[in-house]
């Protein structure tokens, strides 16, 4: 067996490996997949890699399994559902649309949207199954996003602003990206909420 160097970047090649020839239905599949390899690794480190990964669960005969995408678009995994596609492709629109600001703090992300949105958005986080996401809740305005960890939580928020400004720069929107601001910390254009939030 060849010796796999303990690095991030070798990490994540066996990992898209793994989720590319074989059935990969949850990190504990994939753990397995690269202790075979000899490769030990946390569940926070796994969820990372998958979130930066950009993996997504879509729905097959065997159930839910992950996917990745490449560099190129489209997706790479056994038996991409066109399901999968179009809710991938909701979740980047309503970024676009509803995304008003974003801010993480410890393993909860904060996202806020026009009044009366919420729900819409959380919903369409919820059934694009984000690695490390293990719920959300909404209010009027505001959604909160439960992560496993404070990384996975700023990941969630980088790859939602990423998702809007695409979408913008597609439609050659002239309007600013949505507002973020990292560690919990509200965006500086609003005293107060940081004297609330830092009280």
């Amino acid at each position: 067996m060849s010796q796999i160097p303990a690095t991030k970047a070798a990490r994540q090649a066996l990992i898209t490996q793994a989720i590319v020839r074989g059935t990969i239905r949850s990190q504990s599949d994939l753990s397995q997949a690269l202790a075979e390899h000899g490769v030990s690794v946390t569940q926070a480190t796994l969820s990372r890699d998958l979130l930066e990964l950009r993996a997504l669960k879509v729905h097959t005969p065997e159930g839910l399994v992950y996917t990745l995408p490449p560099e190129g678009g489209g997706y790479h995994g056994p038996r991409l559902a066109e399901q999968e596609t179009v809710l991938a492709r909701r979740l980047e629109r309503l970024a676009a649309d509803l995304l008003v600001s974003a801010e993480f703090g410890g393993n909860l992300a904060v996202l806020r949207t026009p009044p009366g949105a919420a729900h819409f958005f959380a919903s369409a986080i919820d059934h694009s199954i984000l690695p490390g996401v293990l719920g959300t809740i909404a209010g009027d305005d505001t959604v909160l996003v439960i992560t496993r960890d404070a990384d996975v939580a700023q990941l969630v928020v980088e790859r939602l602003l990423e998702l809007a400004a695409h979408v913008a720069d597609e439609a050659g929107a002239p309007t600013g990206a949505p507002e973020t601001a990292p560690h919990g910390a509200p965006p500086a254009s609003d005293p107060a909420q940081h004297q609330e939030t830092t009280a």
